[in-house]
């Protein structure tokens, strides 16, 4: 696969051999490949280990949220997997984040933790429903700065709050987006979306993108239309 590539493949699948297959389709289309929480439920650190040892980055995206103790002992329990990326929900407090970060630090110093703000299947009426008060970007920003005074390494987010973010973040934080649908795919269950020219313009530094590739008639050729218009 190529490093210049800012994609991230969701791997959204509970078989370790069809994200295997996948992954070797999409080799050199993609940069790296993410596996979520259906498919670490699914296949456990074995599943997670045979992807791996394809030499791809990996996105290990289970969005842990415990208490502070709790998550950093599975941050320390992921550390044998090496994956490049994980995640944390920044809205379980700083004292959560920065347990997660020092155990990453200790026992994974080669993986960079990220915080999850506002799931892109939220809009704000869904906000308002669990009890978020507010617009959506004010949400975001809250959970942002708080993220990065404990110490992450990035951030994930909907590619709509990217440019707001880029304004007050240190520059060195990555941002991490999904909801990133090419204009001839389908939004399904993501509400806040962008195209990936778009989101890369407003200055995301990796595109999360799922069934527009994966669930396509032709992955590849799904993947190369893509890399073409980040061209």
């Amino acid at each position: 696969m190529t490093a210049a590539s800012p994609v991230f493949v969701a791997l959204d699948t509970t078989d370790a051999a069809t994200a295997r297959a996948t992954a070797l389709t999409l080799d050199g289309l993609v940069g790296g490949l993410k596996l979520g929480l259906e498919f670490f439920t699914a296949t456990g650190p074995a599943g997670v280990a045979a992807v791996a040892e394809l030499g791809l980055p990996v996105f290990l995206d289970l969005k842990l949220h415990d208490i502070p103790n709790t998550v950093a002992g599975a941050m320390r329990g992921l550390a044998p997997l090496a994956p490049a990326l994980t995640t944390i929900h920044a809205s379980g407090g700083m004292e959560m984040m920065k347990a997660a970060v020092a155990a990453a630090r200790t026992h994974a110093p080669g993986t960079k933790v990220l915080a999850v703000t506002i799931l892109t299947s939220l809009d704000e009426a869904a906000m308002r429903a669990v009890g978020y008060q507010g617009a959506v970007a004010d949400q975001v920003a809250r959970l942002a700065d708080l993220a990065q005074l404990a110490g992450v390494d990035g951030l994930v987010c909907s590619p709509h709050e990217v440019a707001g973010l880029r304004g007050m973040i240190d520059p060195h934080l990555k941002l991490v987006v999904p909801g990133i649908r090419p204009a001839w795919a389908e939004a399904g269950d993501q509400k806040r979306v962008m195209t990936p020219r778009q989101a890369i313009d407003q200055g995301a530094d990796l595109l999360v993108i799922g069934r527009p590739i994966t669930a396509a008639p032709d992955p590849a050729a799904a993947a190369r239309r893509i890399a073409e218009e980040l061209a």
